[in-house]
């Protein structure tokens, strides 16, 4: 026997470790939404009703020790609804109008 007649297998399991792993690294970037607050407080208050505050939800976010790590899977993902790291959609959309053109807001609407 040669090596090239062992190729088909180790292709087949290669495909076959890949679709088992899949699922566990998906997982994986979403771990830390079991150290999350907003899972212990409910999450009614992330997504208040148009001119409803938002400073209840900001006040747990600022408690919260993977608040960056929320607010990056948000930008990732764009996210539209909700409080995601502390941030309104407003701010959400701020902030990513702000790293695509490398200029703060009030900078970018003066120019």
């Amino acid at each position: 026997m040669n090596a090239s007649s062992f190729t088909p297998l180790a292709d087949d399991m290669a495909a076959v470790v890949v679709t088992e792993l899949a699922p566990l690294l998906d997982r994986r970037d979403l771990m830390w939404q079991d150290a999350a607050l907003c899972a212990e407080v409910g999450g009614d208050m992330f997504y208040p009703e148009k001119g409803e505050p938002s400073a209840p939800a900001k006040r747990v976010c600022r408690a919260c020790v993977v608040r960056a790590e929320c607010l990056d899977d948000a930008l990732e993902h764009e996210e539209r609804f909700g409080g995601w790291g502390g941030y309104s959609e407003r701010e959400r959309r701020r902030l990513r109008r702000e790293r695509t053109t490398g200029l703060p807001w009030p900078a970018r609407r003066a120019a």
